[in-house]
């Protein structure tokens, strides 16, 4: 099966994912200002709704903070203490541990509820989830039998 097979499956239109369609207002998701956050992200729908994972490492659940604004905009955002103690003029070899702020946010889709919005860190990643909506969800529909018309 190939990737665009599943994608289609889906019902989602793979280039809306790769090139994040800004002008379908039905997209599962679309970034806010910036276009690409310089921060790593994952973001994917698995059968229990919209994930975000989010590379926090070292950080607490403190020190994070995730608000919906607008009724359909996620924002996650870490706001980094000045550190006076640390001194810039340490001889490294090489400096790869993002120790910077951090704030990006999303439109979320109403295919999924964001008023049950759930987040945990574990090991260094932040998990979001955000549920399917319930309207979203499948339902089964049961045919009647035709009732007899009485004369």
């Amino acid at each position: 099966m190939t990737l665009l097979t599943r994608f289609n499956d889906r019902g989602l239109d793979p280039f809306d994912i790769m090139f994040r369609n800004f002008f379908d207002n039905d997209s599962i998701f679309s970034p806010l200002a910036e276009a690409k956050p310089k921060y790593p992200v994952d973001i994917y729908e698995n059968e229990n709704g919209l994930q975000f994972d989010v590379a926090v490492v070292g950080l607490d659940e403190k020190d994070i903070n995730i608000e919906v604004t607008d009724g359909d905009t996620l924002r996650i955002s870490y706001q980094k203490e000045v550190d006076t103690s640390e001194k810039d003029d340490q001889n490294y070899f090489h400096q790869g541990i993002a120790k910077r702020s951090f704030s990006f946010g999303w439109r979320i889709s109403n295919k999924f509820d964001i008023t049950k919005i759930d987040a945990t860190v574990d090991k260094g990643l932040l998990n979001i989830s955000i549920p399917c909506a319930e309207e979203a969800k499948p339902k089964s529909i049961t045919i009647k039998p035709k009732k007899a018309i009485k004369a």
